[in-house]
């Protein structure tokens, strides 16, 4: 399909909707699946973590990896936040490509991820000929390919990734942090900026004490790579981590002093079963999926036009919103089953909302979240960063 008959497909599809901006009623003309976020929610996240963040002193640099949108990092900058991380490469260089053209300052962007050749290194030296670019690495060779690529370029700074108990990337004691800081520290076009030691094995379990235990190891494992680093004469500026899980409990421990949480910008039903109760779950579930029944021929539930393709399937189900005893079940790519009950039994063309398992991937499968009030589409934010994993 050619550009020109995408295009077009889009604007039958979402005229009506983008015609009908801030009109009572709105919402029920965006064509379903479909992502929608309640703006006051969001803005109220976006300003409860950043107030948190800032009575601890601490940085916050929020992950866009949840949300991929350069719209909504910008609403992160202008409420406070430091800068913002991605996860790879070319989501770096879609969200400041975006922010770029919006005609805002320079930004400050972490890569969270560590890249494994001289060919990424060439793009983060790219890349940091457009913002004030981070990097973290968790092997000597990285530095190495960075320290090649940066040569009469831009100076980037590197972290050392700590691995504080997820076992996923890092290194895993002081001996090589020593090695990685020593590196960068003797590479003109490299500057060491500290650590980043992500607990993301902690963000999800289930009861706030048996989350503060393992925060708290996590943070002593990080602490002992540190301590090293500045006995060995080096300076660890930034002690970046945390999540939406662990984020209340980093800021009471004290080790950290950035977060790069993410997920609480939305919540989702993976963070909603595991936080239920605590006060990490005060943060509101802005993002829901509104899906259309498509079919009514069976007893005991109805056909959805929501299935796996719009929504990630790897943290169970997603719940249904203001029908209890109904239940929703994946039915295929295209279709889900949601459950009637003797209260309910939704008609052909009913609306139906969902609570997404998990909003990150969810995210990713979309090109738009609708932003509204009650039942009216207020605006549309691009994801801006969709499908960039590379």
């Amino acid at each position: 399909m050619d550009r020109i008959t995408s295009e077009l497909i889009q604007d039958l599809a979402f005229a009506p909707v983008m015609g009908a901006l801030d009109a009572p009623g709105s919402v029920d003309l965006v064509p379903t699946p479909a992502l929608l976020c309640d703006l006051d929610l969001l803005r109220r996240n976006i300003a409860a973590m950043q107030e948190a963040a800032d009575a601890t002193g601490t940085k916050l640099r929020p992950h866009s990896k949840s949300h991929k949108s350069a719209r909504i990092a910008r609403m992160h900058l202008d409420s406070g936040a430091t800068g913002f991380c991605v996860a790879k490469l070319s989501e770096g260089e879609a969200m400041v490509a975006a922010l770029e053209a919006d005609g805002g300052p320079r930004v400050s962007v972490l890569v969270t991820s560590p890249m494994a050749n001289s060919r990424s290194a060439r793009r983060a030296a790219a890349l940091a000929a457009t913002c004030d670019l981070s990097v973290v690495v968790d092997h000597v060779d990285g530095v190495v390919e960075l320290a090649s690529a940066t040569v009469g370029g831009p100076v980037v700074t590197v972290l050392c990734d700590v691995d504080v108990g997820t076992g996923r990337t890092g290194v895993t004691g002081p001996g090589p942090a020593l090695d990685i800081a020593s590196r960068i520290e003797s590479s003109p076009r490299l500057r060491f900026g500290g650590v980043q030691g992500y607990a993301g094995h902690a963000q999800h379990l289930l009861g706030r004490d048996v989350r503060r235990q393992e925060v708290e190891a996590a943070a002593a494992r990080l602490t002992t790579v540190v301590d090293a680093l500045e006995s060995g004469g080096h300076t660890v500026a930034v002690r970046t981590g945390g999540g939406t899980g662990s984020a209340l409990l980093d800021l009471e421990i004290g080790v950290l002093n950035e977060l790069q949480v993410g997920s609480y910008v939305f919540m989702d039903r993976q963070y909603r079963d595991a936080l239920e109760g605590d006060p990490e779950a005060d943060f509101a579930q802005s993002l829901t999926l509104v899906t259309t029944v498509i079919s009514t021929n069976q007893v005991g539930f109805v056909t959805v036009d929501a299935g796996l393709k719009s929504m990630a399937t790897d943290a169970a189900a997603p719940m249904v919103v203001g029908h209890p005893g109904s239940t929703y079940a994946f039915f295929g790519d295209e279709h889900g089953l949601i459950t009637t009950t003797a209260e309910w039994a939704p008609v052909r063309g009913e609306r139906v909302t969902l609570v997404p398992p998990h909003c990150d991937p969810t995210v990713d499968r979309h090109d738009r979240i609708w932003l509204t009030r009650g039942d009216v589409v207020v605006d549309v934010v691009p994801v801006t960063a969709r499908g960039r994993s590379y």
